[in-house]
């Protein structure tokens, strides 16, 4: 059965190794991906400023469609660290048993949404203490996963990230 994930992505300031060592991984396994932030359109990223096409918002995504969720860092994803629909989509994914990932500082989202508590993470090493202060066992490795949860520490892990989704998923 073909499976499918959607990446999200901040609008400005998504780190682009992040998603595309990822996105490589992710697609090489034969799993299909849609790019969504919270609009519709052209996002830039952090460090080379490539432009990437979102073909869809938040509101779009309807969990039933797929079979995971990434959350891609770089400073711009803490503009999903309050953002209601973000936590609501992971929470809702995670309810219906299916992948949540998050690298770098994207972590913080499912922090944020309660998903970590009692879990096995990984994370930017800023973003320690709001892990701990959500509950998570915090280890700082480049990849963990603890069930159906997957967090990655940054750019460097972003390849053996997407592996391990793409694992997770098959």
């Amino acid at each position: 059965m073909f499976k499918r994930v959607v990446l999200i992505i901040a609008p400005e300031n998504y780190r682009e190794e992040e998603l595309f060592h990822t996105l490589k991984e992710v697609e090489t396994s034969g799993i299909g991906i849609l790019i969504a932030s919270k609009k519709i359109g052209t996002c830039i990223g952090q460090v080379t400023k490539t432009k990437t096409e979102s073909l869809a918002s938040l509101e779009m995504i309807k969990v039933d469609d797929y079979d995971g969720i990434i959350f891609i860092g770089g400073f711009g994803s803490s503009v999903f660290f309050e953002d209601e629909k973000a936590k609501s989509l992971a929470i809702d994914f995670y309810a219906a048993n299916k992948v949540v990932a998050a690298i770098c500082i994207a972590p913080s989202i499912l922090a944020n949404a309660g998903l970590l508590k009692g879990k096995t993470v990984t994370a930017y090493e800023s973003e320690k203490d709001n892990l701990e202060k959500h509950g998570a066992n915090f280890t700082g490795n480049k990849v963990e996963q603890d069930g159906l949860i997957i967090t990655a520490n940054g750019p460097e892990a972003a390849h053996k990230f997407g592996k391990t989704i793409a694992l997770a998923l098959t």
